[in-house]
């Protein structure tokens, strides 16, 4: 009887969030394209601010009404980052809206990364949202090769330098590896965020979830959280979230974070191609990897994603093994 009734229960709970699911749903769908529009229409501005500034200055002669048009463009840019959507504080902390459609990101490193995005949420100051045309595999080499700072953001870090690796720890679910970094060029503006060395920390904390973590000022931080998810072998999905406890003036962060994040991903766009070309699956799956102390995160990650490979293939083996009924 009272088994009955446990199963009585448990379809009625599931009954009660299948319908709570229903109309939440058109709800996470009006909030992720008000939320598209937005992140769309920050590009926009910047081209049309870039685009009125060169046409001003170009000829060498300036007048009262470009100037005006140019402040004018800037004032309404600075009232569009005020109009971001506002967005449920549980719903901010999730990756993707549709994280169920990830059926490669599984409840256990859905936790790690609710956990860590829990934990920075109050410093929480943009967040960007890619669909890109490159498998998940490219994008994953690219953030977690150390050297990519130095080459493909030469333009972006105005030639940061990787000097050293200090070490590197493994965890149950990634691992983390900490290198100098130094800005050579005394006219850098990087210098108004930071030291000229200071050490980082890269952060693997599952198979889709990256930090970097750079220090600032006064024992400040500025947190870079990437999550990255495969829609199919040729396209994926990539968020952006940056973090900082710096206390300043959230527009006036904001702004240059949003032009960084866009210019870093122009930046990568070619390279990304360049390693789609390569075939990454394939030497990951025969770890023919670099043993370079620059690579030893994505060696780690390269581990991690085998072994996961391993298991699916021993679940489905089983499942197919199993008699129909049971």
């Amino acid at each position: 009887m009272a088994s009955d009734l446990l199963v009585l229960s448990e379809r009625e709970t599931d009954t009660k969030v299948k319908e709570s699911d229903r109309s939440i749903k058109p709800a996470l769908l009006i909030t992720r394209i008000r939320n598209s529009i937005w992140i769309f229409g920050i590009p926009s501005w910047i081209f049309g601010i870039t685009d009125r500034s060169i046409a001003t200055f170009a000829d060498g002669n300036i007048s009262v009404i470009e100037i005006f048009q140019i402040f004018t463009a800037s004032l309404f840019f600075l009232s569009w980052l005020f109009l971001k959507p506002e967005v449920d504080r549980e719903e901010e902390n999730l990756p993707a809206y549709d994280v169920e459609a990830y059926t490669d990101y599984t409840a256990n490193d859905l936790a790690v990364t609710h956990a860590r995005m829990s934990e920075l949420q109050d410093f929480h100051l943009i967040r960007q949202e890619y669909v890109l045309p490159f498998p998940y595999l490219s994008q994953i080499y690219h953030l977690l090769n150390l050297k990519h700072l130095e080459d493909i953001h030469s333009v972006s870090l105005n030639n940061l330098r990787v000097i050293s690796v200090n070490g590197f720890q493994q965890t149950a679910t990634g691992g983390i590896i900490r290198f100098q970094t130094m800005l050579e060029s005394s006219m850098n503006a990087l210098r108004i965020w930071r030291q000229p060395i200071v050490e980082v920390d890269l952060i693997l904390h599952n198979l889709h979830t990256i930090e970097l973590s750079i220090p600032v000022y006064n024992g400040k931080r500025i947190a870079v959280l990437f999550n990255v998810f495969s829609i199919s072998e040729t396209e994926h999905k990539l968020f952006i979230d940056i973090y900082s406890d710096l206390g300043w003036f959230k527009p006036l962060l904001q702004l240059p974070l949003h032009l960084a994040s866009c210019l870093t991903l122009f930046e990568d766009w070619s390279y990304l191609q360049a390693l789609t070309e390569r075939n990454l699956h394939r030497l990951v799956k025969l770890g023919k990897v670099s043993s370079h102390e620059t690579m030893q995160l994505f060696q780690r990650f390269v581990d991690l994603y085998n072994a996961k490979l391993e298991l699916d293939g021993l679940v489905s083996a089983e499942a197919v093994s199993l008699p129909y009924a049971l």
